[in-house]
């Protein structure tokens, strides 16, 4: 009996014993499983609160280098990054260290945007329509003059004026003149009115680099002889005005009318028939006034007062006008022109001979049927032989401008007369302006 009891004791107290082993192991592995979903949640929320604030920082350093304006961190990474490529390219770890060592900013080599060029004048001489009168009044291109003297073909108006050897040029040097003062041509009869119903003049002028409102007066009559025309023309590095500012031109692509960074001589040609009134600056018309409202009875040049830069003058010519050169041809079966220049002894056409050029060209094209021999005179300065020569190569010289304009060259031939055909007596500076002339033929 005593045995059986303790049998029954054991077997219980095992039971007992396995009972509360597995109780234990429920709660030790629900407490296990509990604090590893909590450990689980706990890294995920760190990782996500490391991955926020990274976020965050960039994000707070982006700020910053917007307002302080630096961008170091910024240019350091693109050196770097550069760097590496480059070290990748030479295959060398020794490159490719010390690229990504180097934290230099890189350095811009765009290159800087240039200023567009501004574009250029789109008038030429091949444009150029004036045509000079044909027989001369006046004529100085200050040959055989004595340098410091007065010139010997004007009167004084007023002021100081010499002659002056510039820029291996002779010339007229206006020392000192008022706004009143200047030079007029001396002739017999200067007391009347001398300037036809028709008529041109032309002469160069000097304007200096970067000299301020530096000015060039025209008066239409003759200073002290004659009465007073109120208006006058006043010529500017870059502007032509008659009378007051509202009739004024400006040379075409000038950004400023009296101011100039290039130092320049300027062809000035003005052109009157009746009333109306067209005046040139080399290459372009600045004016073209239908009525002036006055008449024009003689010419009187001079400059604003001589404060700064030097004023000169030289090549003043005053012609008539005559017909049209197509009525002349008509009329004569040839038309004559002192309108086509030359450099002195030489065949090279002077610039401002294309008004005259382009007329014929023109002419020629309105008339197909039209056939000339281009004909050179000359003065009688110099030796027969030489004027010979000198007369045939500035034909040739024309009737190659002709056919580089489209006239066909059998519409054209050439020929030379040196001084054996001249117009008038080679006594007077305005007979051998005369003299030296183009005659166009009909063949």
């Amino acid at each position: 009996m005593k045995k059986l009891l303790i049998a029954f004791l054991l077997l219980f107290f095992v039971v007992t014993t396995g009972l509360f082993a597995q109780v234990d192991l429920n709660r030790v592995v629900n407490r296990s499983m509990k604090k590893a979903e909590r450990n689980v949640e706990n890294r995920v929320e760190r990782r996500l609160d490391r991955g926020v604030d990274k976020v965050l920082d960039k994000t707070e350093e982006g700020i910053d280098e917007t307002v302080k304006g630096d961008g170091k961190d910024k240019k350091k990474e693109e050196a770097q990054s550069d760097s590496k490529d480059n070290g990748n390219k030479s295959g060398s770890k020794s490159d490719n260290k010390q690229a990504a060592d180097n934290t230099a900013p890189v350095k811009d080599e765009t290159p800087a945007p240039q200023e567009p060029e501004k574009p250029k004048p789109a008038l030429e001489w091949a444009k150029y329509d004036f045509v000079p009168g044909t027989e001369i009044i006046f004529e100085d291109n200050q040959e055989g003059e004595q340098n410091g003297e007065f010139p010997s073909k004007w009167d004084l108006a007023g002021g100081v004026v010499e002659n002056a050897f510039f820029d291996n040029l002779s010339v007229i040097f206006f020392r000192e003149i008022g706004n009143t003062g200047g030079i007029t041509p001396l002739l017999k009869d200067s007391k009347s009115d001398y300037l036809p119903d028709e008529f041109t003049i032309e002469f160069d002028c000097y304007f200096e680099k970067e000299v301020y409102n530096q000015r060039y007066y025209v008066s239409f009559y003759a200073a002290k002889k004659q009465k007073t025309v109120l208006k006058r023309l006043v010529l500017s590095t870059n502007q032509a005005q008659y009378g007051t500012t509202d009739i004024q031109g400006i040379y075409p692509g000038a950004s400023r009318s009296n101011i100039d960074k290039n130092a320049r001589w300027r062809h000035i040609a003005i052109s009157f028939n009746k009333r109306a009134l067209k005046v040139y600056m080399d290459d372009a018309r600045l004016l073209n006034i239908p009525n002036i409202e006055e008449n024009p009875t003689g010419v009187t040049l001079g400059t604003t007062s001589q404060k700064t830069g030097y004023y000169f003058i030289k090549n003043i010519r005053i012609a008539k006008g005559a017909v049209p050169l197509y009525d002349k041809f008509l009329t004569d079966g040839k038309f004559v022109t002192t309108g086509i220049k030359f450099d002195v002894n030489k065949a090279t056409i002077k610039p401002e001979s294309m008004g005259t050029i382009n007329y014929v060209v023109k002419m020629m094209q309105d008339h197909p049927e039209l056939k000339f021999s281009v004909e050179g005179h000359t003065d009688s300065d110099g030796d027969d032989a030489s004027n010979m020569k000198l007369s045939e190569a500035r034909a040739k010289a024309v009737m190659d401008k002709l056919t580089e304009l489209g006239i066909a060259k059998d519409r054209l031939t050439s020929k030379g007369n040196g001084e054996s055909k001249p117009m008038a007596a080679n006594d007077t500076p305005e007979g051998k302006a005369q003299n030296r002339r183009v005659e166009f033929v009909k063949f």
